[in-house]
This record gives structure tokens, C-alpha cells and sequence, in this order.
């Protein structure tokens, strides 16, 4: 069967690409591939994409080989990027068992990841690095932000990175989570089992329960988070604290 896109797929990431300005002729993009279910997904639509003239654009795909046991088999993932035009690379690392001994586990991967995954672009001449998160993981990490950091946060679809001079875009940002898991109906490949022993006991992990709690008792508790990490929603908070060291000696 011919690979194909749903039209609501291809409309939703075209949203987020006019929106944000995600992809522009002549880039050379890669994505960072896992091998699970939501990369599969983004190497699917962006090379069909592309072999359908959507987006002018080059696109390449790295599977970063944390280390965790069982190994990722590439050969899958190969198969699925061929099927789109997609050109494959494949890169082993020990990352996985450097995690393993740190303090913050989840922080340390993703330092060393991402840093491993910059490198590989810049060397390789990209200019962008196309990462897999959904909606979901957009309102999960705002509230993520406020609860375990005090911050009024969460990523951005397009970010610049001046430091490795790399623009980082998320093309899946108005797919919810439910909406990639049914992608599985259409794209003949089987995601890879998440091996991080980690997986499943994150903070993430607890405030994705937490969310879906909530949004049990009441439906429209995800759509308000949606709402409220928006730019120009209400906002009153109050002022900046005061340091009591730098109050005049007669309190006035």
C-alpha cells in the first residue's frame, strides 16, 4: 500500500509550521529518532511531506543508541526512514550507563543527548533538529514547571539554540498524544519498547497521571492548562518578594 498522511494529520502540522514558521526552503532538517511512537510518526509525515513538495526541505533521521539493554535493532527504523525517503543514520553511545550514576538521572540523559544529537547536526550540516513532542507533553511540562521548579513555563515549538547555531522545531506540537497512538493504524511499523529503567517512574510520568486524574473528574481541566500557558491569557500574580536585608533599618 502507497504510503499516505491523513488529511487531519497533515492540516495539524501544517498549522504549527505556518504558525511558528517551523520550516523554510532549503533547510536540512533531522529528527531525532527513537524509535518510538511518536518519532516514527514524525519521520513519516515530514518525509512524505517533503517527497510531496509540502516542504521544501532535506530530511534526515539520527537514532541516538542510549545503551540501555535490550539495544536498539536499527534495522526497523532503517526500513521505516526508506519508506519515506528519509536518510538513516545510526549512532551507539554509553549515555544510558552515565545517566545511570548521576544524581538527577532524567536530567543528565537529556543533557548528554541532546548535546551528542547537536554535535552530529552541526558536523553533518543541518541547521535544524526536528524533536517528536505533542501537545501532551507541551501542557504536561507547563505544569511540570510550576510544580517542581516555580516557573511559569513550558518549551517552545521553534527554539534557536545561538550557542551551537541550531534552530530546534517541534512540528507535532497541536497533535494530542491519543491522536499519534491511532498513527499506528496507518504507518506499518511496530515502536520500539521504551528499555530506560527509568520509564514510567518520572516526574513527568506523575504529572501526566495527575492531568489525566483531573481531567477524569472534570473534561475541561486539560483544555484551561492548554489555554492558560498561552501568551496574553489573564494573568495576576504578585509582586516580586521583598529581601528583608534590604529594608531600611527603621522598616519605612
Amino acid at each position: 500500500m502507497k504510503p499516505s498522511l491523513p488529511k487531519r494529520y497533515n492540516q495539524k502540522i501544517l498549522r504549527a509550521n505556518f504558525e511558528f514558521g517551523l520550516i523554510e526552503p532549503g533547510d536540512r532538517i533531522l529528527i531525532g529518532f527513537s524509535g518510538g511512537k511518536d518519532s516514527a510518526l514524525l519521520v513519516w509525515a515530514l518525509g512524505l511531506m517533503a517527497k510531496a513538495g509540502v516542504i521544501r526541505a532535506e530530511i534526515a533521521a539520527l537514532t541516538l543508541d542510549l545503551g540501555f539493554t535490550p539495544r536498539v535493532d536499527p534495522q526497523p527504523l532503517r526500513e521505516l526512514c526508506a519508506r519515506v525517503g528519509v536518510e538513516f543514520y545510526y549512532l551507539p553511545t554509553d549515555i544510558g550507563a552515565t545517566a545511570q550514576l548521576a544524581d538527577d538521572h532524567c536530567a543528565t540523559c537529556s543533557y548528554l543527548r541532546n548535546g551528542r544529537l547537536n554535535r552530529f547536526a552541526t558536523t553533518h550540516g543541518f541547521n535544524k533538529i526536528a524533536l517528536a513532542h505533542h501537545h501532551d507533553d507541551a501542557v504536561e511540562t507547563f505544569l511540570m514547571s510550576i510544580l517542581y521548579s516555580g516557573q511559569i513555563r513550558t518549551f517552545m515549538p521553534k527554539t534557536y539554540l545561538d550557542r551551537v547555531g541550531l534552530t530546534v522545531i517541534r512540528p507535532l506540537v497541536y497533535l494530542r498524544e491519543a491522536e499519534i497512538i491511532a498513527a499506528q493504524e496507518f504507518i506499518p511499523y511496530a515502536p520500539v519498547a521504551p528499555s530506560c529503567p527509568f520509564d514510567g517512574y518520572t516526574y513527568r510520568q506523575k504529572v501526566k497521571d495527575l492531568i489525566h486524574t483531573l481531567n477524569q473528574e472534570h473534561p475541561w481541566v486539560y483544555a484551561n492548562l492548554a489555554r492558560a500557558m498561552r501568551a496574553g491569557r489573564p494573568l495576576l500574580l504578585w509582586p516580586p518578594a521583598i529581601d528583608p536585608r534590604k529594608q531600611p533599618p527603621d522598616g519605612s
